[in-house]
């Protein structure tokens, strides 16, 4: 069953990306791309945007990959519930944050929506660790049946 190595890898880019949003926060980074979706350059972005363009690349990214990882999740006939729940869950949390992500900079950093972004991050990357330990353990089971 391939779906553990999707969700690892689903967690190792959730990981990169709560790195570099760390990093711009701390930074004081979270407006140097003021608009929303993309940069005011575009696609590519000059170079006082690059960071910001790299957050929301990586996000976009993670986005596409957890939905994938609930998509193979709920068509894999051998998974169980569990890796259903909270790929499913990782879901509602990745759109959430993205909505945020989006008001976050609408509203200019608005302290309680950043904290709110913050907050809804961890609840994302323990889902999608619950889904890849869930994931294993299914994977190690199967193979001790066949085996």
């Amino acid at each position: 069953m391939a779906i553990q190595y999707l969700a690892l890898a689903t967690m190792i880019i959730l990981y990169a990306l709560m790195f570099i949003g760390g990093y711009i926060s701390a930074a004081g980074l979270g407006l140097t791309c003021p608009e929303w979706p993309l940069c005011p350059d575009g696609i590519m972005p000059s170079e006082e945007y690059l960071i910001e363009w790299i957050h929301r690349l990586i996000a976009a990214t993670t986005g596409g990959l957890v939905i994938a990882t609930m998509v193979a999740s709920l068509l894999n006939k051998h998974s169980d519930s569990k890796i259903k729940i909270t790929s499913s869950l990782a879901t509602v949390f990745v759109v959430t944050q993205i909505t945020l992500g989006a008001l976050v900079i609408d509203l200019k950093l608005h302290a309680v929506l950043v904290a709110i972004h913050l907050g809804i991050g961890i609840l994302l990357f323990s889902m999608v660790l619950l889904t890849t330990l869930f994931a294993f353990r299914v994977a190690k089971a199967g193979m001790r049946t066949s085996a």
